[in-house]
Parts: structure tokens; C-alpha cells; sequence
């Protein structure tokens, strides 16, 4: 298992790789699928043993589908807290899944390469979700589509004829499907006008919620946008909405970094070429400081002020530089003073 993270932990998610289109500015893509079992109680109403069934219900699936041997299933009982904030981290599995040892009565299923991962009894029996690099919502919906169906050959869905199928929370019910970008957007944080952004971009029917999803704040200027409603409206309606609407938002985005240019050029060649000064030869850094830091120097090499870094590497850094990942990267278990310290050395050394 051990083995297993460690190898993670050396290389980057695919949906970090900065492929993808507009991935100036979109890190990524994900399509999320609620799915439950028919005639097994939910989640959050069933007692352990229910639970525990509906793992071994998947399980059974795991052992007998060629497509899902390629991947791997992790029990609860076998992850570490430090193990389970690594996958967090790695957008694997949502912060409130697992947020203690569960015995057996959750799971998670993480397909090889990354993209595609299963939660087992969180909200709903099934939380299938693909994550794709760059605004990539056909390809995200393909890849979380497939693995809907081939669970679906195995085990029957709760599904009803008017509703489509059926969820622990209401406002999932139709589709069960949640759409989101995860997009950056520094220009419009420093005018303000993501304050006018915000409520326009709401009435076109979608959320933003912060880096980690629901309930969780805004780090490094990265917001996730995702749509609202699933009863009533189709999977290409929803991934249109999406796409339409992160469209509208880059335009935004683009127009707020041409404003700082027109206005405040001096200023914010400045502050990029300070952020990466600090970057290149601090000793101390905090996870939230670099993420900010490194928001400064993403907009510098998508604005041409900074030219001799790629995105990649950006998004490595920002990825080993959380707490988890860093103590993953290092091999052993730190305080926050020392992951501090390392997390600066780290950085350095990548920068050079």
C-alpha cells in the first residue's frame, strides 16, 4: 500500500499535466456521477453492516470486471489519516469521505491512471468522477460514463422512470451528474470585479465553491464552478451550461488582465517578478503562501511576463506543496514548522 502512495507522490496527476484547452487558465475538468444500488438503504440512514454489503457489492464488481482489475480498490481500514489527506489533495476523494477509520463500510477505487475514481458509500452508495486536464467536459463525461456502465452491468440502479435516477440528496436527483472547472482567476480577484462576476455567472444556473469543493475556501485564486440543477435537463445540456459558462468567465478573466496592464503595468510586472523572487530564495513557506505566490506567477506566464517556466511545472509545485503530498515526497511524517522549512527547499530546488 505504502509502495503504492509513494509512487504517487513522485509523479503528477494527469489532470495537473497542463494539456487540455485553455489550460492557461483552466486546470481542469471533472464530471461527478451519484449513483445508488436498487433496494439497499442509503448511506447516510444505513447502519454499518448495509454499508459494509453495498462494499462488497462493488467489490464483487471490481473482481469480476477486466476494466476495473486495471485499477485499484482501497478499504478504509487500510489508509492512514496522513494517507487519506494525500488523496484528498490529489482531488481522488472529497475532504468529508473517510474523515476517520470506517472498518470496512467504505471504499475507494482509483482507476491507473488516475482519472477516474469510485467513493463507496459517501453521500450516495456511488460517487463515480473523472478528471481531465484543461476544459475537457466531452472527455471527462466519456471516461465517467464508461465506468457508470460497466459498474451498471453488474448492479442494478435506482432508477425511476420520471425522476431518472434516484439520490440521497434531492437537489442530485435526474442525472445525478455534477459538472465543474476548476479555473483561475487572479485578474478578476484583484480588480474586485469578481464581486460583479460572482452573482452574474450564478444566474446562469451554476455554483462556485473554493479549491477542495463544497464547504472549503478559495487557495491560490482557484475557484471551482459546477452546475446547479440535474432533474429536467440532459448530460449535454449540463456539459453545454458548463462550457458555455467558463467561456463567459475566461472572456472576464481576459478583460480584467488587460485592464491591470492598461492601468497598473509597472505595478504588476512588479508584484509577479517579487512573487518569484521570493519563490527562488525564501527558506520559510506556509502551503497557503505558495499557492498564492505561485497564483502571481501563473497569470505572469499566461500575461508572456514570465517565460522560462511552463505550466507543468507550476502545477507540480502547487501539488508537492501541500502538507500531505510533502510529507509523502520526503518519506516521513513532519510539524508544520519543518514542513514550512522543506516545503521552501522543495521549491527551490524545482525552480532551479
Amino acid at each position: 500500500m505504502q509502495a503504492l502512495f509513494d509512487d504517487m507522490a513522485k509523479r503528477l496527476s494527469g489532470w495537473l499535466s497542463g494539456k487540455g484547452e485553455e489550460s492557461m487558465v483552466v486546470l481542469s475538468t471533472r464530471v461527478r456521477l451519484a449513483r445508488n444500488v436498487s433496494d439497499c438503504i442509503y448511506p447516510s440512514a444505513a447502519d454499518p453492516e448495509s454499508r459494509e454489503k453495498i462494499v462488497n457489492y462493488f467489490s464483487s464488481v471490481y473482481t469480476r470486471s477486466e476494466k476495473l482489475k486495471r485499477g485499484r480498490l482501497l478499504s478504509a481500514s487500510e489508509l492512514e489519516p496522513l494517507d487519506r489527506d494525500f488523496l484528498v489533495e490529489r482531488h481522488l476523494m472529497s475532504p468529508t469521505f473517510m474523515p476517520k477509520p470506517d472498518h470496512n463500510s467504505r471504499g475507494l477505487f482509483v482507476s491507473e491512471d488516475e482519472q477516474v475514481s469510485v467513493m463507496v458509500n459517501e453521500e450516495d452508495h456511488f460517487r463515480i468522477q473523472a478528471l481531465a486536464p484543461g476544459l475537457s467536459p466531452d472527455i471527462a463525461w466519456q471516461m465517467a460514463g464508461d465506468m457508470d456502465n460497466e459498474i451498471g452491468r453488474f448492479l442494478k440502479y435506482d432508477y425511476d422512470n420520471d425522476f431518472g435516477y434516484l439520490t440521497a440528496c434531492p437537489t442530485n436527483v435526474g442525472t445525478g451528474m455534477r459538472a465543474s472547472v476548476l479555473i483561475h482567476l487572479p485578474g478578476l480577484v484583484i480588480t474586485k470585479d469578481i464581486e460583479r462576476v460572482l452573482p452574474k455567472i450564478s444566474k446562469m444556473g451554476v455554483v462556485v465553491r473554493g479549491f477542495y469543493g463544497e464547504g472549503t475556501d478559495v487557495l491560490g485564486n482557484l475557484f471551482q464552478v459546477s452546475n446547479q440543477t440535474t432533474l429536467g435537463v440532459t448530460e449535454k445540456e449540463i456539459l453545454e451550461q458548463i462550457t458555455s459558462v467558463t467561456r463567459s468567465i475566461i472572456e472576464d478573466e481576459a478583460k480584467a488582465r488587460e485592464r491591470l496592464l492598461a492601468e497598473a503595468s509597472n505595478q504588476i510586472i512588479d508584484k509577479i517578478w517579487r512573487t518569484y523572487g521570493i519563490l527562488k530564495h525564501a527558506r520559510v513557506l506556509t502551503s497557503e503562501e505558495v499557492m498564492n505566490l505561485l497564483s502571481a506567477v501563473r497569470m505572469g506566464i499566461a500575461m508572456g511576463i514570465i517565460n522560462f517556466i511552463d505550466i507543468p511545472l507550476v502545477n507540480e509545485i502547487l501539488l508537492l506543496s501541500q502538507p500531505a503530498h510533502l510529507q509523502k515526497f520526503f518519506g516521513r511524517e513532519m510539524n508544520s514548522d519543518e514542513r514550512d522549512f522543506v516545503r521552501a527547499e522543495m521549491v527551490r530546488s524545482k525552480l532551479n
